[in-house]
């Protein structure tokens, strides 16, 4: 047997339809739009959005007002007193990772960000995502040095 000796069954093949052939066809007279209206005229289908005229709701929108920038990078601020009353050995390496264990974050990926609210008086090597000026030169003040770490490299060892 071969697939050119085969016969296709005739019950797979469906007639189209054909509209506005009369009554016993079932679809005769209006064809299946009825009688009046926007649908029953020749190219009265509209877009989806098209509402009869009025404003769409596409175009309504930005006037309920509002804007969220997709781009916005988000930081979990963390202040030196708060680092000063973890009261950490002298040189420590404060990490997101150490902040994370001392329960200062608790996503994985929570952005950290130092800020100057408060003193710090031992020298620590602070590692963060994001660090204010002021906090910055407080740090240094007390002999310590903050390090800025780029989030997109550290995504990329993680992974």
């Amino acid at each position: 047997m071969k697939l050119s000796g085969l016969i296709k069954d005739p019950a797979t093949r469906k007639k189209r339809t054909r509209r506005g052939r009369g009554p016993g066809s079932g679809l005769g007279k209006y064809s299946g739009r009825g009688r009046d209206g926007q649908k029953s005229r020749s190219g009265g289908a509209k877009p989806y959005p098209f509402a009869g005229g009025a404003l769409p709701l596409y175009r309504r929108i930005p006037k309920i007002g509002g804007f969220r920038n997709p781009n916005r990078v988000k930081y979990l601020p963390v202040n030196l007193d708060q680092l000063a009353a973890l009261e950490l050995p002298e040189g420590t390496r404060v990490s997101p990772a150490l902040l994370r264990e001392k329960g200062f974050i608790s996503g994985r990926n929570t952005l950290v960000k130092l800020l100057g609210r408060g003193e710090i008086v031992r020298p620590l090597s602070i590692v963060v995502h994001a660090a204010s000026k002021s906090a910055i030169e407080k740090v240094e003040a007390a002999g310590g040095k903050v390090e800025v770490i780029n989030p997109s490299v550290e995504k990329e060892k993680q992974q």
